[in-house]
């Protein structure tokens, strides 16, 4: 990865330090002592990312990206990683809602520091090639499916399970159990295959919620749980754009609904919940309790088969209910969950 980071603190100790780790990761590295020399330097720079740090004398870190971000718009904001001592969830909370995609700890640990500046790296380019890929397409006036590259919204989709240590291949497998559900209730094989899409970036707005939150092994506070129920919205600001395919918007946004209008983002209930979103909950749904956890592991078929049951005309629509559990009591074998060969670490069986 060639990958170029600006770390601004005013710790000449710190500077060098994580100037060190990086330089020798193979980045390229630039260090910064005040909030006005980044404000200065970023006028006429582009780096990948910026390290900076909260407490600095004249201007913080808080009030260095409000202003950094009054300069930047659009596809042009460069992501930002707080670096801070501070163990405060108010600290974390204020810096969320500013932008910040993560916070590290200091003293850096050295494989923490690289691991999360490589991988919101790498989730910021997969999301602007992403974009650039249908702004290009677009202005071809092709077909659908040649303005979007399954492989780079395949590729999108992995790279947002993989901002969740306990979960891989959720999207791909939300996809797949979409697009069954639709057939079964009789959609055509072009409506399938623009469920599947949905299905693999419904998703897409966790980009925008840090590794920390996602992976906590204890309950989220309040302020937490907030910043989860932000990615629908995140979701479909992403995907806006692609004014050809609004369902893709429709899958990112709506598959938190609840039938009975008690979910998010909009409180939308029944029939006013779009019907591809419909299918994707209960996908969704299924696909959670079938899969590994940060503070589980997979459920018994039984257990998720009477959640589903339970649930039918509360959270989910009876029609797509109805059709999940009869593909669960095909599934004799227990086939139809996250497999061993999927993941790397998994919690132990209890």
């Amino acid at each position: 990865m060639d990958a170029w980071v600006v770390v601004v603190d005013d710790d000449v100790s710190n500077l060098k330090m994580a100037g060190y780790i990086l330089s020798k990761n193979n980045m390229r590295v630039t260090a910064l002592k005040s909030g006005k020399a980044l404000l200065d330097y970023i006028g006429t720079n582009q780096p990948d990312l910026i390290l900076l740090d909260i407490m600095m004398p004249d201007m913080d870190g808080f009030t260095t990206l409000q202003k950094l971000r009054e300069k930047q718009t659009g596809k042009d904001k460069i992501p930002v990683i707080f670096i801070t001592a501070a163990e405060e969830t108010e600290t974390e909370t204020r810096g969320l809602r500013l932008g910040a995609m993560d916070f590290i700890k200091k003293p850096f640990n050295p494989e923490v520091l690289v691991l999360r500046v490589r991988h919101t790296i790498e989730l910021v380019r997969l999301q602007r090639n992403l974009m650039q890929e249908v702004e290009r397409k677009t202005l071809e006036n092709e077909s659908l499916y040649k303005r979007l590259s399954l492989h780079m919204v395949e590729t999108m989709a992995e790279a947002i399970d993989a901002k969740d240590t306990y979960t891989h291949g959720h999207s791909r497998r939300v996809a797949e159990y979409s697009k069954e559900i639709a057939r079964r209730y009789g959609y055509t094989e072009k409506q399938r295959d623009d469920i599947y899409m949905m299905g693999l970036l419904h998703d897409v707005g966790k980009i925008g919620v840090p590794d920390a939150v996602i992976n906590k092994p204890a309950r989220l506070t309040e302020a937490e749980f907030a910043l989860i129920k932000e990615h629908p919205g995140k979701g479909a600001r992403i995907l806006n754009n692609v004014k050809e395919v609004p369902g893709l918007v429709t899958g990112a946004r709506w598959h938190h609904e609840r039938y009975d209008g008690k979910g998010y983002p909009d409180g939308l209930a029944g029939k006013d919940i779009p019907e591809e979103a419909r299918i994707i909950a209960v996908a969704d749904a299924y696909d959670a309790m079938s899969s590994y956890r940060s503070y589980r592991s997979v459920l018994p078929q039984a257990v998720i088969r009477e959640e589903i049951r339970k649930g039918r005309g509360q959270q989910f629509d009876p029609v797509f209910a109805d059709i999940m559990l009869g593909m669960i009591d095909e599934d004799a074998e227990y086939k139809m969950r996250e497999q061993e060969d999927e993941r790397d670490n998994k919690p132990e069986q209890g």
